[in-house]
């Protein structure tokens, strides 16, 4: 009999362990789930961003080439710290339904360089003398990304995507120089003491194709890496951008985030020969800051 009432009773304990033992360690852990298991259905973000943009490559117009070679400060001491204007307006939107996303992109600047910011350096075939000492170069440009991206697999917290879209340029840049016996005058405008070399309004579209990575590091952190290479209106394109955004307030089902990174922006466009050469062969970096929206 005592043996029969010790079994029941270890039984008995045996049974509660499992119980008890969860109730003292807890719930199991609970893994991230993948960026695209977060949301179900079509979600919209809008992300205003600031681009501290520097530019670092050459400049041709009207057959002559200047070399560019300016910092964000520079560019802000030549417009802001002067008493002119730095307009610079970005806006990167997405919309996304699971695996599938439509990407749209907006920058809109006008940036002030002046003798520091540049330099000239030479004239191509077919454009006798030299530019003389710069003084000022205005670049005033606008670029319209859109495209589309689909989610081709997950590891873990990390989901990746392929992308394609098209890149529209605008630019319009001036460039003034002094008026030094060795400028070659043709085809440029004449002002006072200067020379002033105008591209009038230039524009063309590039194809491009890349990949992405979107990472879930926690249910409010994030960071995305992306990379594309491209063509078509120009010789060569390339776009790459690193950014971490953290979720600091959800209201009336809208979801505010800030986010930061840095992105780089580079094009190799040419048109033209002789006294009508344009080229814009630069890359534009810096760091980004911004404030995304999401519903």
């Amino acid at each position: 009999m005592d043996v029969l009432k010790a079994l029941i009773v270890a039984g008995m304990v045996g049974a509660a362990m499992p119980a008890w033992a969860a109730d003292i360690a807890g719930p199991p852990p609970r893994s991230l789930p993948p960026p695209s298991a977060v949301e179900s259905g079509w979600t919209f973000r809008a992300t205003p961003y600031a681009w501290f943009t520097a530019l670092n490559g050459s400049q041709t117009i009207k057959g002559r080439t200047l070399d560019v070679d300016a910092s964000f400060a520079d560019i802000f001491d030549n417009t802001i710290g002067d008493g002119g204007s730095l307009l610079a307006l970005m806006l990167d939107m997405e919309a996304r339904n699971g695996k599938f996303a439509i990407l749209g992109d907006v920058i809109a600047e006008s940036i002030t360089l002046d003798k520091s910011g540049f330099r000239t350096r030479s004239v191509v075939p077919g454009v006798a003398g030299t530019l003389g000492a710069g003084l000022e170069m205005t670049f005033n440009m606008a670029i319209v990304e859109a495209g589309g991206a689909y989610e081709v697999g997950q590891i873990g917290p990390v989901a990746f995507d392929v992308l394609a879209g098209a890149r529209y340029w605008y630019q319009k840049i001036d460039a003034t120089v002094d008026l030094a016996g060795t400028v070659d005058l043709g085809n440029l405008v004449v002002s006072g003491g200067r020379a002033i070399a105008k591209s009038g309004s230039v524009d063309w579209i590039d194809g491009f194709a890349g990949v992405r990575a979107r990472v879930s590091l926690a249910p409010n952190q994030r960071i995305e890496l992306r990379g594309d290479l491209g063509g078509g209106g120009s010789r060569f394109t390339w776009n790459a951008l690193a950014a971490y955004a953290y979720d600091f307030t959800t209201k009336n089902g809208v979801t505010y985030s800030g986010v930061i990174g840095y992105k780089a922006l580079y094009v190799d466009y040419v048109e033209g020969a002789g006294r009508n050469r344009y080229e814009f062969d630069m890359l534009q970096h810096g760091p980004v800051l911004g404030l995304s929206v999401r519903f």
